[in-house]
C-alpha cells in the first residue's frame, strides 16, 4: 500500500476550491449554484465496541467532483482502488490521490477538497455535531460525485453510485436530503478489524500503511449492522440558488 498524507497546509489550500474549469458543455443551459452540507448527526456518546469502550462517528475531509461525461468515475466496482487514488481516500482519509488522478485524466473538471468543519480554523474530520460544506457552479447535465471516509473503519468510504447523482431533473435543480443516495463502500485494500477498535484504523494507527493488505477489489460493505445506519450518522443536503 503505497500511500501519502496531504498536508495540512496543501489540504488547507485546496479546500473548496474549484480547480478547473469545465470546457465543453458550459453554456448549453442556466448555471445554478449548489451548496452541499454534510453534517455529522450521531449520538454524541459514541457506539459500544465488544469490548466495552465506546467510540465516536467520524467523516474524514474528502472531494468533489462535478462533471457531465459518462466515464467519468471516481471508482469502478470490481477494479482495485489503487488505480485511481482512492486508497489513500478510504484507508486515510486523504483526497490527495483522487485529486491528483483527476488532474492528470479528468482535468476538464470543476473539482475540490472539503475538509474544514464549518467555524472550524484549522482541517480535521467532522465528529459529532459538527459539519462540512462546499458550493460550485452547474448547469443541466452535470452529475455530482463525492468520496469520503468512514473514520473508524481500515478502508470504508461513502460515496454516490460509481456515475455520482444527477444535478438537475431535466431542467430543474434537485434539492434537499440526499443521505439516501449515499452507499457504504469496502475499498478491499486492507483487512478489516472490528469497526471502532481496530489497531490499525485511522484514530488508533501509528502513521500510514500500518494494516495488512487485503488484494481486494472496491464493493460495496454487506453483512454489517452499518450498512443501514447510514440515516442516524450523517445528514447531506444540497440547495440550488440560481445565478441572477
Amino acid at each position: 500500500m503505497q500511500r501519502r498524507i496531504l498536508s495540512l497546509g496543501l489540504i488547507a489550500l485546496l479546500a473548496g476550491v474549484q480547480l478547473s474549469g469545465i470546457a465543453a458543455g458550459r453554456g448549453n443551459g442556466k448555471e445554478v449554484r449548489f451548496t452541499v452540507r454534510i453534517e455529522n448527526i450521531s449520538n454524541k456518546d459514541g457506539f459500544p465496541a465488544s469490548n466495552g469502550a465506546k467510540f465516536p462517528f467520524a467523516l474524514s475531509p474528502g472531494m468533489w467532483v462535478v462533471h457531465n461525461k459518462l466515464d467519468v468515475t471516481l471508482f469502478k466496482v470490481g477494479d482495485k482502488a489503487s488505480v485511481n487514488g482512492l486508497e489513500m481516500q478510504a484507508e486515510d482519509g486523504s483526497p490527495e490521490g483522487l485529486i491528483n488522478y483527476l488532474e492528470h485524466y479528468h482535468n476538464q473538471m470543476l473539482h475540490g477538497v472539503f475538509n474544514t468543519p464549518v467555524g472550524a480554523s484549522a482541517p480535521g474530520p467532522i465528529r459529532p455535531g459538527a459539519a462540512y460544506e462546499f458550493s460550485f457552479m452547474a448547469e443541466p447535465g452535470m452529475k455530482l460525485s463525492i468520496t469520503t471516509m468512514f473514520g473508524q473503519s481500515n478502508d470504508w468510504f461513502y460515496a454516490f453510485d460509481a456515475d455520482g447523482i444527477h444535478l438537475f431533473d431535466g431542467n430543474k435543480p434537485i434539492s434537499g436530503d440526499v443521505t439516501s443516495k449515499l452507499i457504504l463502500w469496502d475499498a478491499g485494500t486492507e483487512k478489516g478489524e472490528e469497526i471502532g477498535i481496530g489497531p490499525n484504523q485511522g484514530p488508533r494507527q501509528k502513521g500510514p500503511n500500518t494494516g495488512d493488505d487485503e488484494n481486494g477489489v472496491v464493493h460495496k460493505v454487506k453483512n454489517s449492522v452499518w450498512v443501514n445506519k447510514t440515516a442516524e450518522l450523517f445528514r447531506v443536503t444540497i440547495t440550488p440558488e440560481e445565478k441572477m
